[in-house]
This record gives structure tokens, sequence and C-alpha cells, in this order.
């Protein structure tokens, strides 16, 4: 099973909306070598998992599974953030980005000329299952052969290939927030090809040969030279509740696909950043809820949170009533 915590796994910088590198996000997002193949490539590999004295291998999988769903989350997140705010997307101190429309301007004019006007049009100026040119994601993307050798090497190779796009996207924008989520998204997946190599690795693969991960000097670039010097490439997350598992038999020791060498070690899972709910739309009628909807959906809140905080009072209100029913049924 699995938990979630009401934190995103990297912190959202602030910056003015950019649609265009909202849309150029979406192939890191749902695109051939995105984030939502990893996610779904990973766990199935791990749900199908055979073997019980492999278990390590099927841990370490499930482990850079479960962050994949983070990061998917992460990537949608920034990609909302990117395309919310029209029609002033450059921005401006006497006109507010939150306030579409001000001055009878056409509240989104600009989605008919800038990024995917699907992000405007279907998703309320929201993230898609998407590429980069709104083709819709393939479960047809996920490799899963149930050979763990082949698997890993496609791993790897999954991880190499969109770290490289990751790093052009990252040259197609200054935005801030885009660039603070593409920095972290490159120094994850550097973490996963180490994981992968270094599986392989145990298997007696030499895989730099087999496949060699190609360098991009992304070390270059301020925002990921400062993860790496945090060790971020270095370590990777269980994200196990349960402390089971057994991924750290394989994650460690010297980093084979770090540069500038380095020691690999495991931990629970980070502590995350506090994530904000977006504004309201009105030009998009999201959520669209009038004062009497909102009205309904307080006191509906209201009465969950009560019953949260006396699960033994709630139950005592309803059993009277199914008593009743029982007699009268008689």
């Amino acid at each position: 099973m699995f938990l979630h915590v009401q934190n995103l796994i990297n912190e959202i910088v602030p910056d003015e909306p950019d649609p265009a590198a909202a849309n150029a996000l979406q192939e890191g997002l749902g695109g051939q070598f995105g984030e939502m193949r990893t996610m779904m490539q990973y766990l199935f590999q791990s749900f199908n998992f055979r073997g019980p004295t492999a278990k390590p291998y099927r841990d370490l999988l499930h482990g850079v599974g479960t962050e994949e769903i983070s990061h998917v989350e992460l990537i949608g997140t920034t990609i909302a953030r990117l395309t919310d705010g029209s029609p002033r997307y450059k921005g401006s101190a006497t006109k507010p980005l939150d306030e579409p429309g001000k001055g009878g301007a056409t509240p989104m004019a600009d989605a008919l000329s800038m990024g995917n006007i699907h992000h405007f049009l279907v998703g309320g100026q929201g993230a898609l299952p998407v590429d980069a040119v709104g083709n819709p994601w393939s479960g047809s993307y996920v490799y899963n052969s149930g050979n763990l050798v082949l698997d890993l090497l496609n791993n790897l190779m999954l991880e190499s290939t969109g770290r490289l796009q990751k790093c052009r996207i990252y040259e197609m924008t200054d935005n801030k927030t885009a660039r603070a989520t593409i920095a972290y998204l490159i120094v994850r997946d550097q973490a996963h090809e180490n994981a992968y190599a270094k599986a392989l690795e145990t298997l007696g693969i030499d895989w730099g040969r087999t496949l060699p991960i190609p360098k991009t000097d992304a070390e270059r670039f301020p925002e990921v030279k400062k993860l790496l010097d945090q060790g971020l490439h270095l370590k990777q997350f269980t994200f196990s509740a349960d402390n089971l598992s057994e991924a750290g038999k394989i994650f460690q020791g010297s980093a084979p696909a770090a540069a500038g060498g380095g020691t690999l070690s495991t931990e629970q899972m980070p502590e995350g950043f506090p994530v904000e709910i977006a504004v309201e739309r009105p030009e998009e009628f999201a959520p669209g809820l009038d004062p009497e909807l909102l009205e309904r959906v307080q006191a509906i809140a209201e009465l969950e949170l009560a019953e949260a905080d006396d699960p033994m009072a709630a139950a005592a209100k309803k059993a009277p009533k199914t008593e009743s029913k029982a007699r009268a049924k008689k």
C-alpha cells in the first residue's frame, strides 16, 4: 500500500507564469521518456517481480518507482503554476497577474498564442497527461520484460535519456519556477542512473561498456551544481514506512555514474516542502463553486473534521439509526 504526505518533494520557486515553458515541461511529464513512464515502468517491474532471493532488487525498483510518483506530482504542479495567471504573463506591479481581464481585457487572450491551448481550454490552467505536442501518454511506453538484467538496462537508458531531455528543456527557459524543478529532476535522474548502474554491477554486468551514460555537463547549471554539492545524486529514498526495504544492500559503496565519485547511501524519504493549493480562476470556472455550493462544501468539511476528531461519537450517532431500521424491518 502507499501513504501520502501533503508536501512536495522539492520547492516550487516563485516566478512569473510562462505557458511556453509549461508546454516544454509536458515532455518531461507525459513524453516517452518522462516522469509518467518512469513511474509506471518501475512500479510494474516491482509488482511483477519474481524470485524472493532477489528481494533487494525488487525493493530498489519499488523505491525508485514510488519516488517517481512524487516527481509526477512536482512537475504537474510546476506546469500548473507556469500556466496560472492569465492574461498578463510578464507581470506588472500595477496590473497584478491575479486579476484576469482587468480594465476590460479579454481574460485568456494569450491562450491563443502561447504554449498549449489545451492547458486553458481543457485543463483549466493545469497540467495534462500528454507530451509537448499534445500526444496522450501511452502505456505502450512501459518496458517490463520480466528479465532483471534487461529491465535494469532499459531503466538505465530511460534515466539517461530523460536527463538529456531535461538538460535541453533547462536551456530553453530562464524561468526560475521551471529551472528549479528541472534542475532537481536532473539530479534525481543521476541518482537513479547510479541505482541501476550499481544494480547491474552487482550482477556482473559491465554496463559502462554496454551502455555508456552520455555526459551532459549539467553541473554547469547553477541550480544543478547546488544540489550536486549537497550530495543529492548519491542518495536513494526507500519510501518504506515499515523500514523493510533491502535496497541498501545494492545502493551502497562507491558511485558508478557520479562525476567526481562519492559514496552511495539510502534514506527513508526527504522531508519535503509545503504545497499551496492554487487560487480560484473565475475565467476558467475553476473550481466553479457558487456561494451556496461553497457553504455546503464548508459544512461537509466541518462535519468530517468533527468525526475525525471523535470517531466514537460519530459511530454512536449512526448506531441508533441502524437499530431503528432493523426494528422497522421486524
